[in-house]
């Protein structure tokens, strides 16, 4: 991902900034400009929840270049508790050991680099709770 595409995603990153509809509550991760149901323009922002279970996943275990050394590692759909689904890494365990309905919480780590001298790119990932 290109710096500059980097820097504007920093606060749902950083923060998990989530934008939520004024008119009928529906949650947007990553944030949008219009509401897919009610068609608002409104939003207010929120804080997503880090606390979630797993609803699918699956053990990646032949990576792009940028993640060779990490293999196996999971991938999974996540629904934090006010129902937002993400795709996150899963960190810190055994993928062999990972079932759908883990309970998870969301951490801030590294995700990769941008080359040896550019910026270092962070964001959220998942630990079994």
């Amino acid at each position: 991902m290109p710096s500059p595409k980097y820097r504007r995603e920093m606060p749902q990153r950083y923060r998990l900034e989530a934008a939520k509809c004024k008119k009928c509550g529906k949650v947007f991760f990553p944030p949008r400009l219009i509401c897919d149901k009610c068609k608002s323009e409104e939003f207010e922002k929120i804080t997503l929840p880090e606390n979630g279970k797993i609803v699918t996943f699956t053990i990646i275990r032949v990576a792009p270049q940028q993640f060779e050394t990490e293999v196996p590692y999971a991938i999974a759909i996540v629904e934090l508790e006010n129902g937002v689904r993400l795709t996150t890494q899963v960190v810190d365990c055994n993928p062999e050991k990972l079932k759908i309905g883990n309970e998870i919480k969301l951490v801030f780590r590294k995700i990769q680099e941008e080359g040896k001298t550019g910026i270092i790119k962070y964001g959220y990932k998942a630990v079994l709770a």
